[in-house]
């Protein structure tokens, strides 16, 4: 049987993007985007859109909920942020936590009506921290975990925003650190423990645009910290993507579907709240592109209900 797979990258305000293609296509389907996925895997900011649609909100609610929050959370004088930047995170989490609250209130894991994954990162001893719904018997913790603490652990972005103590104590950064594509992580979980035949595997995974490497070979090769601190993150999440991409492909028989943008160099940032009309304009134009390309692998019928091995209302 088919099993349909969302995938989600980070990119701050840049994840309307991402909102604006599956709200357009919501517009074609007529009905919420989250009926047609059987798990949805999201970092940083695809982490917060998972959550959301785990809960049961459209694409559309959460576009619209992108935009206030985005011009709330990054707001304030630019020159002044630039210069905060250098030394301490570029903005408090504390606008993010209240706009998190009222959107997701005291709404639980285990309330998810999809399987989700969010990644983040354990500062206290570095390893892998993944959120899950109880879609398999040994997740029996973080069912009970408030989407809010679960957003706002993924989405502790290193120099942008402080990192999270969680309420169990542990200390947590954003999970792009290490999976901003998280494609891997997806096929890894659907094969390698919801046990999902390979051939039956079907993965969308959705982008927040795109900038081409920009790494001209100097004339000296041996280089410093000076001119790798400017390079070596895009570098890295370059090498991540491509790799999450490869791993996922040879997983899944090559049934992965990527859907991006590539974009000016600093035409968007984390924070570009700027940049909101033309991210809305590029997702909602390349989702009326494609819809009929993705309409037949991964719109052409709803998902089944998905039902937790655990269950809140039960008392579990």
């Amino acid at each position: 049987m088919k099993k349909k797979i969302l995938t989600l990258d980070g990119g701050g305000i840049k994840g309307i993007y991402s909102l604006s293609f599956l709200s357009k296509i919501e517009e074609y389907l007529g009905k919420p985007i989250n009926k047609y996925f059987d798990l949805i895997v999201g970092t940083s900011t695809g982490g917060i859109i998972a959550l959301g649609l785990g809960k049961g909100y459209s694409a559309t609610d959460l576009l619209n909920f992108y935009e206030s929050m985005g011009k709330e959370i990054f707001s304030g004088n630019r020159y002044l942020n630039a210069i905060k930047h250098l030394g301490f995170g570029k903005y408090k989490n504390e606008i993010l936590k209240k706009c998190l609250e009222e959107k997701f209130g005291e709404t639980q894991l285990g309330e998810s009506k999809i399987r989700l994954v969010i990644p983040s990162q354990n500062l206290d001893n570095g390893d892998v921290h993944l959120y899950k719904t109880a879609h398999n018997e040994r997740f029996k913790g973080d069912y009970k975990e408030k989407m809010t603490t679960i957003g706002m652990a993924t989405s502790a972005a290193p120099t942008y925003f402080p990192i999270f103590q969680a309420p169990n104590g542990l200390y947590l950064v954003d999970g792009g650190t290490y999976a901003n594509n998280p494609l891997a992580i997806a096929a890894v979980e659907a094969v390698g423990i919801l046990n999902w035949s390979p051939e039956d595997l079907f993965i969308l995974s959705i982008g927040c645009t795109n900038e081409q490497l920009n790494i001209k070979m100097p004339k000296r090769l041996s280089l410093g910290r000076i001119y790798w601190a400017f390079k070596a993150i895009n570098l890295i999440m370059k090498g991540q993507s491509s790799a999450a991409f490869g791993m996922a492909q040879h997983l899944t028989g090559y049934h992965v579907t990527r859907i991006d943008e590539i974009v000016a160099k600093g035409k968007f940032a984390i924070d570009s709240i700027n940049g909101i009309n033309n991210l809305i304009g590029l997702g909602n134009t390349k989702g009326r592109n494609e819809f009929q390309n993705l309409k037949e692998i991964y719109f052409n019928e709803i998902t089944e209900e998905f039902i937790p091995c655990f269950n809140l209302n039960k008392g579990d």
